[in-house]
């Protein structure tokens, strides 16, 4: 999931021996609609990894698979087997940081605000994918789809404020999945930490997480999740 800690899931994974990952993080294979006009040249994947190497386990780190239908669907005909792993953020921080990713890169003229009541103008899963504000932090249509390609025990998913927090923990249980060894040692880059001009007002808050507070209770229901950390709450000297 995009702006969910990909860079550092990546850089943590990318450690390990048996792994190999693309030292430019995201590939973009599968999303990409030329690899797909006819039938796909799998070369181009499989070229990036060095066959001579020890490595057991290999991937890529695409944000956007999870968001894109298609390319879900066709990680399931290319291996029906192919183990994922996702990330999930809070939705209005995970939507907030993207907003200020395009705002630094001169890609979004609106304020967050203005912009997510433009995402529900043109209509949530019509916009186009370089903003889709809301579509990306609406988990549990895309959680659903995943589930509809692949059984359950290929799925790992994580939650971003946990992994913040102690990351360690969950890579032992993320290495345990990709059936490789645990490894001790492991170094936090800490890399593409973004720092914000401003932080979310109490407004932008509220109106997202009226927003995103019905799938935050379906994603609880569909994982078993506690996200009361996610929603909305009102404090006391905000109402006095």
């Amino acid at each position: 999931m995009q702006k969910a800690g990909t860079t550092a899931v990546h850089d943590f994974l990318a450690q390990h021996p048996y792994i190999a990952l693309l030292r430019d993080q995201a590939l973009h294979f599968f999303d990409k609609e030329e690899h797909f006009t006819s039938e796909p040249d799998y070369r181009i994947l499989l070229g990036n990894f060095d066959p001579g190497w020890r490595w057991r386990v290999a991937g890529e780190v695409t944000a956007d698979y999870l968001y894109y239908p298609r390319a879900l669907e066709r990680i399931a005909r290319y291996n029906p087997k192919m183990k994922l792993i996702v990330s999930l953020r809070n939705p209005v921080e995970r939507a907030f940081s993207q907003w200020n990713m395009r705002r630094d890169k001169g890609q979004e003229p609106l304020e967050f605000l203005d912009a997510l009541k433009r995402d529900q103008e043109i209509g949530i899963w019509k916009g186009p994918r370089g903003n889709a504000y809301l579509a990306r932090s609406l988990y549990s249509p895309q959680l659903e789809q995943v589930f509809k390609l692949f059984p359950r025990d290929q799925v790992f998913i994580i939650k971003y404020e946990n992994f913040r927090t102690d990351p360690f923990p969950l890579l032992d249980r993320m290495f345990d999945f990709l059936g490789v060894p645990r490894k001790l040692g492991l170094k936090n880059e800490q890399r593409n930490v973004g720092s914000y001009s401003r932080k979310l007002t109490f407004e932008e808050r509220e109106y997202a997480g009226g927003i995103f507070d019905e799938d935050i209770a379906k994603i609880e229901v569909l994982l078993g999740w506690d996200c009361g950390d996610w929603r909305f709450k009102t404090s006391i000297s905000a109402i006095a």
